[in-house]
């Protein structure tokens, strides 16, 4: 396999690597622009353009857009995150120039047609609804808010319904032009690719692009607080959110080894005593996510209203314990974990590409798989032990509640919990 980066005179970045046998190519652009990049009175346009970018170009409609690649058998596609929103294709090699032709189309000339804006309005305005519908997603929305309260970082991809229904065609030209610049743009591509080619029709496609620095982000300050809507439901949704690194911290492999140990898989401490041994729930797991400058680990059950509350003190108390006697063999299994994860997303191309852009964004080139390995196995039983112990009793915490939570604890009586 060959990686091989380059960026052009006005510093639009082209990351790609070749591998051998493959007869298909995945490629992108990843724009580090999503929802923390909003003001508030454009919170949801970051998703909302992202939609528009299929709704036609100058020289193509969005039927001609799909047509382009599904004729040729491939597949296209786009999403928006809090830091970043990417379009990317899947085509066969030999199709790799048409995929990267419509991907340039599609960011460089959309037209913003104002009978689409309106259409694609409708099908963002019944997206929110049909989020608004699934507990699962209205809770993490909450608890990404509480997390960083009255912040770009806390606000919704998808934004309020409100503030879509109001956009108009210059505010999508407005965040395009604060946004949309060279240097803010990542084309990445792995598989059947050839290094050079890309490079010329990159330089051919965005090279005329003029040079455009990309805005100050707010930094993120992890605020804590709770929130929780009494509802009807079958299940109690129940989340907690604890400040964590960010993912140019190394300390990054410590909170995923621990969320691994907590929360990752059948043989964990959460599954394994909360519903193993005692039967309260059927999903339960812990993550940890990172942005450029903070980080969460999150837990996450559903289980009946009048198992809540026994849950969330059992929670609680496996987090105190995890402080106090992790293993060896726990650490060694979640290292194992993430190693086995990273390699066996890698036999993706198109997980491939996406990682080259995340890494060419963090750091502005691409570690090398070794050197993460390094990272993973440099983490010790002490340092996990020191992190469960911080997010057991001294970081900020932020929890969400939704459905028949009538029965269950505040954050101020887990708080005391944790101290206790």
């Amino acid at each position: 396999m060959s990686l091989r980066q380059d960026t052009l005179p006005n510093g639009f970045r082209i990351v790609s690597e070749d591998i051998p046998g493959l007869q298909s190519a995945s490629i992108g652009i990843w724009v580090t622009a999503g929802g923390r990049n909003e003001r508030l009175e454009q919170n949801g346009i970051a998703h909302f353009l992202e939609h528009m970018a299929f709704k036609g170009t100058k020289k193509r409609s969005a039927l001609q857009i799909a047509e382009a690649v599904e004729d040729v058998g491939g597949y296209i596609n786009a999403y928006t995150s809090r830091e970043v929103t990417a379009y990317y294709a899947r085509v066969l090699k030999d199709d790799v120039p048409l995929a990267l032709d419509v991907l340039a189309d599609i960011l460089l000339n959309p037209v913003f047609d104002p009978h689409e804006i309106e259409v694609e309005r409708g099908v963002i305005l019944q997206e929110i609804g049909q989020a608004l519908d699934t507990p699962d997603d209205v809770i993490f929305d909450w608890l990404q808010e509480e997390s960083y309260r009255n912040q770009p970082l806390g606000r919704t991809i998808l934004g309020p319904a409100e503030r879509v229904s109001a956009f108009s065609r210059d505010d999508l030209t407005q965040f395009v032009a604060e946004h949309y610049g060279p240097e803010q743009m990542i084309l990445s591509a792995s598989g059947a690719v050839d290094h050079d080619a890309l490079v010329k029709m990159a330089g051919d496609l965005f090279g005329g692009m003029k040079s455009r620095p990309a805005l100050a982000m707010e930094p993120a300050r992890f605020t804590g607080g709770e929130a929780r809507q009494e509802k009807a439901l079958e299940q109690a949704h129940f989340a907690l959110s604890f400040e964590s690194p960010g993912y140019r911290d190394d300390a990054i492999y410590t909170a995923q080894i621990y969320a691994g140990i907590m929360g990752g898989g059948m043989s964990s401490r959460l599954f394994q005593e909360v519903r193993e041994k005692r039967g309260l729930c059927y999903t339960i797991f812990a993550q940890a996510g990172a942005h450029a400058d903070t980080g969460c680990t999150t837990i996450y059950a559903g289980t009946s209203g009048e198992q809540l509350a026994e849950l969330a003190h059992i929670t609680v108390d496996e987090m105190k314990r995890a402080a106090e006697d992790l293993s060896d063999a726990e650490v060694e299994r979640a290292r194992a974990q993430m190693k086995a994860g990273l390699l066996m997303g890698l036999e993706s191309p198109t997980n491939r590409a996406e990682r080259l852009a995340r890494l060419v964004q963090i750091w502005g080139r691409v570690p090398s798989l070794e050197d993460t390995v390094r990272l993973i196995d440099a983490v010790q039983n002490e340092d996990v032990r020191a992190l469960a112990e911080k997010l057991a009793l001294q970081a900020p915490v932020a929890m969400a509640l939704y459905g028949p939570v009538s029965g269950a604890p505040d954050l101020t009586a887990l708080k005391e919990r944790r101290a206790g």
